[in-house]
């Protein structure tokens, strides 16, 4: 869309809330001039990372959409690494109300912006956090805190590809009630991960409310997974159980039986890639049916 384009529409649109500009060709400081005019109205913006996508995000830290729920930014699978400069204090300030922040295969990247305070209330409204990307992520605890301090009712979290990420780390968040976790890493494994240990104190913090659990080749100790696994069995919230990616861990068929046979609600389960499993049930299952036979096996 060109600059002309977006003055037609904040003309014709004086009540438009949503803007989704996914994988389209558009004028950025078109879209900047509409949202510093009409912005007070806007709810949800979704758009495809480019060259010039830190201007879109300094006029919404400006507070030109003081109402923004919704912020998604992404990329192509194949569109290579992609950074992104971003001061999160200063958007924090500008859109108070944010409840999903998404960056898909976009990797933040800090940045200060003059006269910024260094400490905000963060997002206190925010539900969703993804910052997922199929290849290396160079997010750390202390990047993660700025973004979620302030957040206590987050329910999903998206991490995969965080391999800085640790477990100490994500235990700190204020977060008590999350649903999701996706923690997974889909890169090349020779990569260094700095989280190696204490699953079982996650797993333990959100056993009453975690729905999906996603760990694929996390490097976690045998020990640290039956544990983990144990909290979820007895855990207040095992009935709403619903998916869990395995994929690539030492997880070991007692530890596995021990949560699947607590799990009523489980559909989706991936073994793949398992090596401490016997040969014939690393792979995905879907459906209760499905799980049951792998139960019966495990017996």
């Amino acid at each position: 869309m060109t600059e002309t384009a977006f003055q037609n529409l904040g003309a014709q649109c004086r009540s438009l809330e949503n803007i989704n500009l996914q994988h389209s060709e558009f004028n950025v400081d078109g879209l900047v001039s509409f949202i510093e005019a009409y912005g007070n109205q806007i709810k949800k913006i979704y758009f495809t990372h480019s060259t010039k996508s830190d201007k879109l995000l300094s006029a919404l830290s400006k507070g030109c959409c003081p109402e923004l729920m919704l912020l998604e930014i992404n990329t192509k699978l194949d569109g290579g690494y992609c950074q992104l400069p971003i001061c999160i204090q200063a958007l924090q300030i500008g859109c108070p109300k944010l409840q999903t922040f998404r960056l898909m295969n976009v990797t933040p990247v800090p940045k200060k912006i003059r006269n910024t305070p260094s400490s905000t209330s963060g997002f206190p409204m925010l539900e969703e956090l993804c910052i997922a990307t199929s290849s290396h992520s160079f997010m750390t605890d202390s990047d993660l805190n700025n973004v979620l301090h302030g957040s206590p009712h987050l329910r999903v979290l998206d991490l995969r590809g965080g391999s800085r990420i640790t477990a100490t780390g994500l235990y700190a968040l204020p977060c008590e009630r999350l649903e999701c976790l996706y923690w997974g890493l889909y890169f090349n494994s020779n990569t260094m991960v700095a989280s190696k240990k204490g699953i079982h104190m996650l797993a333990h913090k959100w056993s009453s409310t975690l729905r999906e659990l996603d760990l694929a080749n996390q490097p976690f100790s045998e020990e640290d997974m039956e544990i983990a696994m144990g909290h979820l069995a007895h855990g207040a919230g095992v009935d709403l159980f619903r998916s869990l990616n395995l994929s690539g861990t030492k997880i070991t068929s007692s530890a596995l039986r021990l949560l699947i046979s607590q799990s009523p609600a489980l559909k989706y389960l991936n073994l793949s890639s398992c090596r401490y499993l016997p040969r014939g049930l690393k792979r995905v299952y879907h459906g209760r049916e499905d799980i049951q036979l792998l139960l019966d096996k495990l017996d």
